[in-house]
């Protein structure tokens, strides 16, 4: 009945102003009407430190049931550092957007209590000192609804306080309250800390992983699950319940439990648009979904969106393997880099060595072929089953090798450009591909993100951008050496645009690197067409670049929230004023990883051989980046190209050197292994590796 007279208020409404029945109308009346619907009663237990593997039917009953009556999904904990302690999650639900206290923090300050209310101790530091703007929000929006609020336990009263610091009514503890006190209020939010303190040292989190045996964390999970069933027992029927790990227990981020009890939920997984996943959402839904379920507007600041049911769920123990995963990537993930930027080192030197002595050719173009095979590897991985390292490796190398084979055991092998065109081929459809099916394959990948990292969930991370811009760029630079004139110029056009839209639409959601693609498309087409670059012209592409992203992003912002990715959310920045502050932490990433052990020796040492064997070519390479310049000038357009995208790539996306290392490591062995084959073409020398490797195949 409700929902109906609300439909008709609405409609009513429209027709008094003039604008009669529309679709817009329609959206008006049913948005109206969910929020009507939605306005009942919501508790939020936070549990920080809580992950879907402590959760068992022994030691804790009360959280098990809960588990099992509830949506469930994976919490992204993530704020502003690497790791998330209790004071910043419970800071985070009350600002709606990422947040951090500023130092090295542990729980949240206790509360002094003030009548039947409390006072959160020096509030107006973290607004007037620490920069957190947006500290009271969800206390504020409730005030300002006429609604009032429960807090029990010091992280609740930081959630729900308002931007004096101030909560209407505070409990020390679920023991001092009964359902009659539960029904003045619908909003309760409890911090259950049994699990959390036992970490804490000095107030701080460890720096340690895991500082407790296995004993120890049962024996807090119980203290959590009897607090967590006091209040359970107690809450007034019908009432929502938000179960979340609110933060990181030690010095390595995990994924955290997530779950939502309401009528319908059962048994199904709980996503949100924020990460475009049916099983993962961020702190910052919290705060949506907390007002949404009261009937509450959600301010324009707040960054999360509404938790929302998803499709049938498993058992626990694949959200248990969604972090098992997560850590399995995260564990290996500097290991990999560290051994490309060897294999890349190395490579080059032993390069430079033997084509200066004009020997083992065949060899060198292998390696090199191989080498730009391996980074595309990575995601490939994730079309197979794997759960640990063994699996893992396994795969990519199953891969790798198919992929060299491919390119050196074709009949394409003994065209120069045929090993370049099948590598860089693969690594543009697999990029492309990936975007178009929701970015399965850049999920808990190396090249890619991780969920409990939190930089991504979703669309195209800034090294798959160095990927995709380099593989259709040179990818496209085939076909114009194929079909040179505006055949060629056509192909880079087309092609490249319809990789930058990938990447810059809502599929892709990448700002920066739209910025970058377009004069690396731009240069690759003057110069396979003949006409002269000049700076002048960069700059003027580069501008360009900059419009189009703004372009995408402001349509996204148009969008509504749920819609919206990091795109919209940065105009809504913008107009905020909190746009300089997101700038200003890019930036310092990006120049961080120009000290990286990992990246920088790639770009010095790929960058060096590059100018080396342009300048001296026989004494550096045999020739044979000459060569491959004269055998297809489209080529060196290309990498001329993948140059202009790599390098303000890096300038314009907080991986910096990243972006740039990759696209060396993929563009600079395929020119390589493209002149030695214009050699072996010159000369006709004795069957190459490559030829080897086809036998090998029949």
């Amino acid at each position: 009945m409700r929902r109906a007279l609300v439909v008709l208020a609405v409609l009513l409404g429209q027709l008094l102003v003039g604008q009669g029945w529309s679709a817009s109308a329609a959206r008006a009346a049913d948005d109206a009407a969910r929020m009507a619907d939605a306005a009942g009663r919501v508790a939020l237990i936070g549990v920080p430190g809580l992950h879907w593997n402590d959760l068992t039917r022994s030691d804790t009953p009360n959280l098990w049931a809960l588990a099992e009556a509830s949506a469930a999904g994976s919490l992204s904990v993530r704020t502003v550092g690497n790791v998330t302690c209790p004071y910043d999650g419970w800071l985070t639900v009350s600002a709606g957007t990422r947040s951090a206290v500023g130092y090295g923090c542990g729980a949240p300050p206790a509360p002094r209590t003030q009548g039947t209310g409390a006072v959160i101790p020096d509030y107006r530091y973290l607004i007037d000192v620490a920069g957190q703007r947006n500290a009271g929000t969800l206390g504020e929006s409730l005030k300002a609804a006429g609604q009032c609020s429960i807090a029990i336990g010091p992280g609740a009263a930081l959630a729900l306080a308002d931007r004096q610091g101030a909560v209407s009514r505070y409990h020390a503890s679920p023991l001092q309250v009964r359902t009659t006190d539960l029904e003045q209020c619908r909003m309760i939010a409890m911090d259950v800390d049994d699990l959390i303190r036992p970490y804490l040292t000095g107030d701080r989190l460890p720096k340690t992983p895991e500082q407790l045996t296995a004993a120890q964390r049962r024996e807090a999970l119980r203290l959590a699950d009897a607090k967590a069933g006091a209040l359970l027992s107690v809450l007034p029927a019908g009432t929502t319940v938000l179960l979340a790990g609110l933060s990181d227990h030690g010095s390595v981020p995990h994924l955290r439990v997530a779950a939502l009890r309401e009528p319908g939920a059962e048994g199904h997984l709980l996503g949100a648009a924020s990460t475009r996943r049916e099983d993962i959402s961020i702190l910052p839904d919290l705060t949506a979904t907390t007002l949404n379920r009261l009937g509450v507007p959600v301010p324009a600041s707040v960054v999360g969106v509404p938790m929302r049911i998803g499709g049938e769920a498993g058992s626990f123990e694949q959200l248990e393997r969604a972090d098992a995963t997560a850590q399995t990537m995260r564990s290996a993930k500097g290991q990999y880099f560290t051994a490309l930027a060897v294999l890349q080192v190395l490579f080059y030197v032993l390069a430079f060595l033997l084509l200066r002595r004009h020997k083992a050719l065949p060899w060198v173009r292998l390696a090199a072929v191989a080498l730009a095979a391996l980074p595309v590897t990575s995601l490939l991985v994730n079309l197979l089953p794997w759960t640990d390292h063994l699996q893992l490796f396994g795969g990519m190398l199953a891969w790798w090798a198919a992929i060299t084979v491919l390119a050196l055991a074709g009949p394409w092998r003994r065209r120069p450009l045929g090993p370049l065109a099948v590598v860089a081929g693969v690594t543009a459809l697999t990029l492309a591909g990936d975007l178009l099916t929701g970015t399965t394959l850049q999920l808990n990948s190396f090249m890619g993100y991780s969920a409990e990292q939190g930089a991504r969930y979703f669309g195209l991370g800034n090294i798959p951008f160095a990927l995709l811009a380099t593989g259709t760029l040179l990818t496209a630079t085939v076909i114009a050496h194929r079909y040179p004139g505006r055949i060629g110029v056509a192909a880079i056009v087309v092609l490249g645009l319809f990789a930058m839209v990938l990447g810059g639409s809502g599929m892709g959601s990448d700002f920066g690197g739209v910025i970058a693609f377009v004069p690396g498309i731009a240069v690759t087409a003057l110069l396979v067409a003949g006409k002269r670059v000049s700076l002048v012209k960069l700059g003027a592409f580069a501008v360009a670049g900059g419009v189009i992203v703004m372009a995408f992003s402001y349509y996204n912002y148009l969008q509504p929230p749920d819609k919206q990715t990091h795109l919209g959310r940065f105009v809504g920045q913008v107009l905020s004023g909190e746009a300089i502050d997101v700038i200003l932490r890019k930036l310092d990433a990006m120049l961080a990883t120009l000290l990286s052990p990992n990246l920088m020796p790639i770009v010095i040492v790929a960058v060096a051989f590059l100018i080396y064997a342009i300048l001296r070519p026989e004494q550096a390479s045999a020739g044979v980046v000459p060569a491959a310049f004269a055998h297809s000038p489209a080529l060196r357009a290309g990498i001329i190209g993948t140059l202009v995208s790599g390098v303000l790539g890096m300038l314009v996306n907080d991986s910096g050197a990243a972006v740039l290392s990759m696209a060396l490591a993929l563009a600079v062995p395929l020119l390589l292994a493209t002149g030695i084959g214009v050699i072996y073409r010159r000369t006709g020398s004795a069957p190459s590796v490559g030829e080897k490797l086809a036998g090998v195949a029949k």
